[in-house]
């Protein structure tokens, strides 16, 4: 694809073109974009399938191979759908919904007929706990 990198506009031939976009993340430097590809779909002399990615105007590389981080020109880049950059960035500039806080809190009375008495405390053991799961046997 070298030597027809840099061909602007459309190419004569294409016996289909699908649109599709794509959201990526670079995993180095945090930096984030979206494309839209024309994909152009081609067949050769010899009857090969062959397509040709273009973006903006361009005939680019597939972004799907090997992509490069704009920012810091890294590799390590997460292809998502698109829209997730758009929509990540949209929520880090959204104020935040913080819940007020919570009044003071006030402690239920005793009932009338408990304040004299004291509950007796119950230590709970592991076979107390089990009880109901154990069978009985026949």
């Amino acid at each position: 694809m070298s030597e027809i990198a840099g061909q602007t506009g459309l190419r004569a031939g294409a016996s289909a073109v699908v649109n599709e976009s794509y959201s990526f993340a670079c995993m180095r430097c945090g930096h984030g974009w979206e494309q839209s590809y024309e994909i152009e779909h081609h067949t050769d002399a010899a009857g090969h399938e062959f397509v040709l990615y273009v973006a903006d105007g361009k005939v680019v590389p597939s972004p799907l191979s090997r992509p490069e981080c704009h920012h810091c020109d890294s590799h390590v880049v997460r292809i998502m759908r698109p829209g997730r950059v758009a929509s990540a960035r949209d929520a880090a500039h959204r104020p935040s919904r913080v819940p007020p806080p919570a009044g003071p809190v006030e402690v239920p009375a005793a009932p009338a007929g408990a304040a004299g008495e004291e509950r007796e405390h119950h230590h709970w053991h592991l076979s107390d706990l089990l009880h109901p799961f154990q069978r009985k046997a026949s």
